[in-house]
């Protein structure tokens, strides 16, 4: 792959993990010693025919996000399907494949198959989709991508490599990697998400598409990546192949709340622009906990949910603004953000979580197409779901430590 340009420095701003539930500590496998040469991951040649989807998705969405386990758990289900019932919540995000690698559902894909991935949380995906489906919910598929300890695992050869140990890198949760500059990687990521999308999804987003941001970085090495190339030119190379391969279905993508307003990429590769040229839908997390201390002179942005979010997705939509305005007639992507619903740097009651979705709304204006909740426990804030009239006077009362 030629992507024509040469790596920059990395970011000095300090990231935090991106995704805020518990994640197993896997420690990294050794590679395996005297086994075949494996097989190349091939993108399969098949038309894609997509089937089953709701016939009248919603524009304006508000969804919350599910494990595979609370997936293929009929009470959780249940439970979503009264939020839908009794609140306006109208869409869920369905892990298919998290951090672990593993895929939750049989697919039909070969490699799954072959490198053991597949651990059946969910024992009947059609029959899922179709419930959610009648209940009037939009479903989107959540694919976890170059972060895949199983892949690494299966294709060691495709693994970012430790130097020092000779063996798999691992993150600080001692989760392996593979190359995103990778085509055989893609290639695995894009058959997953076309045979998702054929079971009936309405929307798969991808996560973790990036180069890795913690652990020992400085140990990493490359089987793919040249180390010269941008980060930045692999993951838009990466952004243009799905937008290829998955022309006739919805995709969208999470990327690092501080891409909406970082002028790098964050030495992750991921720059905005990049995504908003490729997706339908971008998803910036902006969880107020995960910014840095200082951010906006907050000593703990977490206790200033609205600003947080307010300010984040105010220069997003300028961003997206200033791609349009110099590219007329041009199609970019929709934005809708992340927004926490779990205490992490303070408590998020429904007040907190409340003024995240009127920080969206008020960033937004007449663009505004709806959020999504985020809680690892699965269990979400109904009053945050409902119509309310924000309480601006008693968020400002709220005691919280000064800027």
């Amino acid at each position: 792959m030629l992507f024509g340009l040469v790596a920059e420095a990395p970011s000095s701003i300090s990231l935090p993990n991106s995704d805020p539930s518990p994640a197993e500590s896997l420690p990294p496998a050794p590679e395996p010693s005297n086994s075949p040469s494996p097989s190349p991951i091939v993108l399969p040649s098949v038309e894609l025919t997509p089937q089953g989807q709701l016939v009248n998705p919603p524009e304006t969405i508000k969804a919350v996000y599910l494990t595979s386990w609370s997936g293929g758990s009929q009470s959780r289900i249940d439970y979503v399907i009264d939020l839908a019932q009794t609140t306006g919540l109208n869409a869920v995000v369905i892990d298919i494949k998290d951090f672990s690698g593993e895929v939750a559902y049989e697919t039909d894909v070969s490699e799954v198959k072959k490198y053991e991935a597949e651990r059946l949380k969910i024992r009947n995906i059609e029959a899922l989709i179709k419930r959610l489906h009648e209940a009037n919910i939009y479903v989107i598929a959540r694919v976890t991508v170059f972060q895949d300890p199983i892949l690494a695992r299966a294709r060691p050869d495709l693994a970012v490599q430790s130097i020092a140990q000779e063996g798999i890198w691992a993150d600080h949760k001692g989760l392996g990697w593979v190359d995103p500059a990778s085509e055989e990687v893609w290639n695995y990521t894009v058959a997953i998400a076309q045979d998702a999308a054929s079971r009936g999804f309405d929307e798969i987003n991808f996560d973790y598409v990036r180069f890795p941001s913690d652990g020992n970085l400085r140990d990493m090495r490359f089987p793919v990546w040249d180390e010269q190339t941008l980060q930045r030119a692999v993951i838009r190379e990466f952004f243009s192949y799905l937008r290829e391969q998955l022309d006739d279905v919805v995709i969208s993508v999470d990327l690092f709340g501080l891409t909406t307003s970082s002028n790098d990429d964050l030495g992750i590769g991921q720059v905005i622009e990049d995504a908003l040229e490729y997706f339908d839908y971008v998803y910036p997390m902006v969880y107020p906990s995960h910014y840095a201390i200082g951010y906006h002179g907050f000593r703990k942005p977490a206790e200033y949910p609205y600003e947080v979010v307010h300010s984040s997705m105010a220069s997003a939509q300028t961003r997206l603004d200033a791609l349009k305005l110099a590219n007329p007639g041009r199609e970019f992507a929709k934005l809708r953000p992340w927004l926490q619903d779990f205490d992490l740097g303070a408590v998020y009651d429904f007040l907190m979580v409340q003024s995240q979705v009127q920080a969206t709304k008020d960033a937004l204006g007449e663009k505004y197409i709806g959020f999504l909740l985020w809680a690892p426990t699965n269990w979400y804030t109904a009053e945050a779901l409902n119509p309310f009239v924000f309480d601006a006077a008693a968020y400002q009362n709220r005691p919280r430590t000064a800027p």
